[in-house]
């Protein structure tokens, strides 16, 4: 009983703190929700793009920018990155997952380049958190109420990006990319804006996590991706994927239950490192349920390769 009375208090003094965290990190979630169900373009991007971000802000924060231009400035920067991505796969035609590869490994030495050096320090300087209104700067009541409100705008205005003519191109290139073409629409124009659009959101995420904690940091992104497919698993499980409005619900309603669930592994007593493992495990458990109850059937015949 002692323990169960431990581990309740414990989740509940975190809810706070992992709520405002899991709106921040949203934005990734949705960074990723976007080349994987929208656009049927695996892709990776979102794990260097989210500390581009971050080292973007931070820099400028260190000048004396202000924290709008600063995560302006992240966003241009992590759709740049996107389009990268894009370009690469689509002009040479390598692979989406090889292409984000490629890239989120020249955006580390790029990210070192931002900053000179492996982390920043931008503590005390102005954030968009200290401007919700009657509450303390710093404290996570006013980080939830900004990252909220940003999470609710970036929702409304992609719900109604998505149902323009512009947005139903991209979601036909993500269905059938030849029917697309065929119907006139230009693929590429629709992949790398789309892409670019993705990796934007994962950098605004790192610049809104860089005012949060105040430092930056080359490593910020380790894992992120893992963290957004699990948070993207949980809220497809609970709130669907078959309209556009569910899609976008999806990544907020996951982010918001996953961390959550990490709260609660916290409060148990797990030890941070394990963290990593026990989301690995969740997102394979995750991906694995639907097979689960199917009785087991032959296995599939193999193509044979032919000379």
């Amino acid at each position: 009983m002692d323990f169960i009375q431990t581990t309740v208090e414990s989740f509940i003094s975190l809810i706070p703190v992992t709520l405002a965290q899991s709106l921040i990190l949203s934005f990734v979630v949705l960074g990723i929700m976007i080349p994987f169900r929208t656009l049927n373009f695996p892709d990776l991007t979102s794990e260097g793009a989210f500390p581009l971000g971050g080292c973007v802000c931070g820099v400028l924060l260190a000048a004396g920018a202000g924290p709008l231009t600063a995560i302006a400035a992240a966003l241009v920067a992590g759709f740049a990155a996107g389009c990268c991505t894009a370009i690469i796969h689509l002009r040479f035609r390598i692979h989406t997952l090889l292409a984000g590869i490629l890239m989120l490994t020249m955006l580390y030495s790029v990210n070192l380049r931002i900053m000179g050096k492996s982390n920043l320090s931008v503590f005390g300087q102005p954030t968009v958190f200290d401007w919700a209104p009657f509450m303390r700067p710093g404290f996570p009541a006013s980080k939830i109420v900004i990252a909220g409100l940003i999470a609710l705008v970036v929702f409304l205005v992609l719900n109604f990006y998505f149902k323009t003519e512009k947005g139903t191109a991209i979601r036909a290139v993500g269905a059938n990319p030849d029917m697309a073409e065929a119907q006139g629409i230009n693929v590429w124009a629709a992949t790398i804006g789309g892409i670019g659009l993705a990796s934007a959101f994962s950098a605004t995420s790192g610049a809104l996590m860089v005012q949060s904690q105040g430092f930056a940091d080359v490593n910020m992104g380790l894992g992120i991706l893992i963290n957004g497919l699990a948070a993207l698993m949980i809220g497809e499980a609970i709130v669907g994927k078959q309209t556009v409005l569910r899609q976008l619900a999806a990544p907020f309603v996951g982010a918001v239950v996953y961390y959550q669930l990490v709260s609660v592994c916290l409060a148990a007593g797990m030890p941070p490192p394990d963290l990593k493992l026990a989301t690995g495990l969740f997102v394979l458990i995750m991906l694995a349920a639907p097979t689960l109850g199917r009785s087991r059937g032959p296995l599939p015949e193999r193509e044979t390769i032919r000379e």
